[in-house]
């Protein structure tokens, strides 16, 4: 039994997603402490008010079931962190994986002639061409 779960694991790669799962969490706490601690406190001042995270929209002001006014809130400001957050943690992890990631180069294109009559491309050992059959 310990075997064949030994095989499974190698088989199909269930380790390495687990690496990936465990590096992917670490990196990204990484990023999340780079865009909340160092980029973020460099944009605040950008901002009316420096704290624009915590920025809302009120509508529909109530009074509630207990007498007290209720006041109905979007918090933008959330939500706009959020995305920033999230293209910070993007461009970062694309950029660690063009680094890491290297293509392949293209495999050069198999040699080829031009037919002289239609102008095709053929292959370089064919003596008829397959477009307009004419001799080669």
């Amino acid at each position: 039994m310990i075997k064949g779960f030994k095989e499974f694991l190698l088989k199909n790669n269930v380790l390495a997603l687990a690496v990936a799962v465990i590096v992917g969490g670490a990196v990204g706490k990484v990023v999340s402490s780079l865009a909340a601690d160092i980029i973020m406190p460099l944009i605040g001042p950008a901002f009316r008010g420096g704290n624009w995270r915590t920025a809302t929209i009120e509508f529909g002001k109530r009074i509630g079931a207990d007498g007290k006014e209720v006041v109905n809130t979007i918090n933008i400001g959330t939500f706009f962190g959020n995305v920033v957050d999230f293209l910070i943690i993007a461009i970062v992890v694309y950029l660690i994986t063009k680094m890491l990631l290297k293509e392949a180069p293209a495999p050069p294109p198999p040699p080829s002639k031009t037919c002289p009559r239609c102008k095709e491309t053929v292959a370089v050992d064919a003596s008829r061409c397959k477009f307009c059959t004419s001799d080669l």
